[in-house]
Formats: C-alpha cells, structure tokens, sequence
C-alpha cells in the first residue's frame, strides 16, 4: 500500500471538517462539560458504517472500533484527541470566536470560555482521519479504535476513562501501540517528534498558609498571612535558579494568591496555587522537597499558629516515548512529509495526561501492564507570519502560544497536516 496514493484517493473534502472546527471553536466546553464535541464526534462515527461506537466513558469520553478488511496480522491501534477547552475570555476577534460562558461544574463559578489550546482542531483532525481510514478500510489490516478523551486540562480525563473501565467494563480492545498529537506554535504544515522525554510532568496543589487576623492598625497583635505568602513566592524563585541543575529544565510558578476581602483588615490565612513543571523524576523529588521545606521554614520563621495545609489538585505524569515506536513513526513521517518533519523536535513546554492510555493497558497474558506510545507535534501559524516574526525577533511578542486568549491555529494547512499525520502513523503500523 502506497500510502500518499491512499491519502489522495480516500481523503475527504476538508470543507465540512473546516466548518465542524468552527462550531466546536465558538461552542467550546469546559473540562468535564464537553458535550457538543462528544456528542458531534459519537454521531460522526456512527454514521461510518463498521465502527463499534461506545460513548459515556469516563465522563463525555468515548471510542469508536473499526476492523481493517485486508487479510492480515495488523496491529491494533489507538488514535487519541481531546476534547475540553479552558476558562478564557477570547480576544481573537474571529468571525466565529467563542462568546460563551458556564458555570464550570468543579467549583460553580461562571467563567468565559475558550478552545485556547487548539483541542477543537484535535477533534476535526481525528473525524477526517477516522473517515479517511474507514473508506481505505480495504487496504489495511488490523483494529483501530478512535479515543475522544474529556478532561485533558485538568489531568482527570485519562484516568477517569481508565477508572471506568476502558479496557475492562467498556471492553475496548487492548491497544498494541497508542499514538497522539497536539497543536502548536509552530509553523503549519510542520510535524515534529522525538525519542523520549517529550513532555513534562505536572504538579500542582493548593497551600493555606495560617496567621492571626486583626485590625490593620494594630498589626503587632496580628501574624500577617499575606507577609509569609510574599516571602514564599519569592524564596520559590531561587528553586530553579540555585538548587535545579541548569542542563535540567523545571519551571515553578505560583499562579494565585489569595487572601482578604478588604484593605483595613489582616486576614486569618492565605491560599497559594501553585504549580510544578519537570523533565525527569530526580528533579521533581528535588524541587518539590524544596518547595515543601521553604513553605515550611517560612511558616515558622512568621510564627504561623499552625502548620501549612496542603492540597493535591492534579497530577500530570511524564511524556516519554518509546525508542522502537517512535522511530516507526519518525521513519514513516520522514517519508511522507520530507523536509517538514522534525526527528528531534522541542519537547513540549506543556503536560499531557495522554500516556496513561498505554501505560495502564493490561497485557494481554494478565501479568503486568503498559504499552509503547508515541506523541508528536504539528503547528498551526501561518508559515509566512512565523518565519516574518521570527526574522524580526518578535515572536514571543507576535505569536500567541497555547493556552492564550489570542491562540487560534490557521485553519489550513493546519488542518490538513494533522490528518495526515493521524492517518501516515496509523497506517504504519497496520498490516497492509
């Protein structure tokens, strides 16, 4: 099987995929309020005739089966894409940016709400790439399963399909091989990937810090939380600098502070949200025994009345991609995308939840679990932009990166490109 030859004899018109992305950009949902994408990608499989559609998983998650009809020994594979958008106000000023607001379920807070990190352009690129391999269904052999994945932002959506019975209750097929991908900065029409380390670990966590609260002209009968609050953000900034190995990467960020509700008085307490980027296990142990002991010393040094009260709100794990699969993958992309795909791409600033998906696969002979992945990149900016930014050293200024108000991919070749990779990785590895 050719596999370009296949591409431009089964790729859909892009056109109905272009205005699918569109709808799901101005109709985003927050993480585990992802309704109108699972449910415009359910209805999109089950209109394939072939593919097994089983929906619910895990909250909005669900699959779609499909049996290649080739004879064959070919593999089964997952394709994965995400689903959730974040609690941004849009500032594009596109035609079809999002207006919308919700009460997010997790805390009952109304919040604006944007796809700032392109999982509306995973869910176009997944339905393309899924018609695509459903009408060449002829030259291939093997399993292939369609994972749309809720929840992503919050590090849930993983581990509540998992928890749900993916592989048990929901009998999806036991993957050999899981394959992902995500939207980013980059020039479009680009594809990038690597062997190992491709994306960090993520830890984040509220800390009440306590004092004693009073009259805000009588602070010598107070211990001011806001003061030991102060004195913990800036000592964790030394964290990176003087006790992480500069060849390391790690990134500490305090991303809220709050404490009070007015001017003349001294609150009783003040709460810290803090997160935790890491690229190997040494470092994360390092930097957060670190950040646990300055929270700590800082509290004491106060005279705080109680110890600090820490509370896990997510946990991404590390992205490291199997050596053989990804160059399996490297090696097809290499051939089909020529000098637009990158072998030893920048890893991912970024945390995914996607390796849980292989990781907590049973084998297959019951004894033990996981299986290899592999993860890449494609980009979604106008090439001519990004090389014109790039020429004139402006693009961390010019170039909105994920999770801002301002991200929103090319639509094409953007588009396009993700379905091709989708599609060039699946077939890879299915018998043919």
């Amino acid at each position: 099987m050719d596999i370009p030859t296949l591409l431009s004899t089964h790729l859909p018109d892009l056109k109905s995929y272009e205005a699918l992305y569109k709808k799901l950009h101005e109709h985003p949902g927050l993480s585990l309020q992802e309704h109108l994408a699972a449910e415009t990608a359910a209805k999109h499989l089950q209109s394939l005739s072939g593919f097994d559609v089983r929906t619910n998983i895990g909250g909005t998650g669900l699959i779609g089966i499909l049996k290649g009809e080739k004879e064959g020994d070919g593999k089964t594979i997952l394709l994965r894409a995400d689903t959730d958008a974040l609690p941004v106000e849009e500032l594009t000023g596109l035609e079809y940016a999002s207006k919308k607001r919700e009460v997010d379920v997790e805390d009952g807070v109304e919040k604006p709400v944007m796809h700032a990190c392109g999982h509306d352009m995973h869910v176009a690129c997944m339905l393309a790439a899924a018609t695509t391999l459903h009408s060449s269904r002829s030259e291939w052999s093997g399993t292939l399963i369609i994972l749309f994945q809720p929840n992503e932002e919050r590090a849930g959506g993983a581990k509540a399909m998992i928890a749900d019975g993916l592989y048990t209750k929901h009998a999806c097929p036991l993957p050999d091989i899981v394959l992902g991908q995500h939207v980013m900065p980059f020039p479009a029409s680009t594809v990038g990937t690597k062997i190992g380390s491709f994306a960090s670990a993520a830890d984040s966590f509220k800390v009440t810090v306590y004092g004693r609260g009073g009259h805000a002209s009588q602070p010598h009968r107070t211990i001011d939380p806001v003061i030991i609050a102060a004195h913990i953000v800036v000592r964790l900034q030394t964290v990176v600098s003087r006790e992480v190995d500069p060849r390391e990467a790690a990134v500490v960020t305090v991303g809220s502070v709050q404490a009070g509700q007015t001017e003349n008085i001294i609150s009783s307490e003040a709460l810290l949200k803090i997160n935790v980027r890491t690229v190997t296990p040494e470092t994360r142990d390092r930097v957060l025994g670190a950040i646990k002991r300055i929270v700590k010393a800082e509290c004491e040094a106060s005279g705080s009345p109680k110890e600090p009260l820490w509370e896990p709100t997510s946990q991404f794990p590390f992205t490291t991609n199997d050596k053989a699969t990804t160059e399996h993958v490297s090696s097809a992309f290499s051939s089909f995308f020529k000098d637009k795909f990158d072998p030893e791409a920048q890893p991912l600033g970024g945390s995914e939840d996607f390796p849980i998906l292989a990781t907590e696969v049973p084998h297959k002979d019951g004894k033990g679990k996981g299986v290899p992945y592999c993860y890449w990149t494609f980009g979604g900016v106008d090439p001519a932009k990004f090389e014109d930014a790039k020429q004139r050293g402006k693009l961390q200024e010019e170039v909105p990166i994920n999770h801002s108000a301002y991200f929103a991919p090319v639509i094409q070749p953007t588009m396009k490109t993700g379905v091709e990779a989708l599609v060039v990785g699946a077939l890879s590895f299915l018998g043919r």
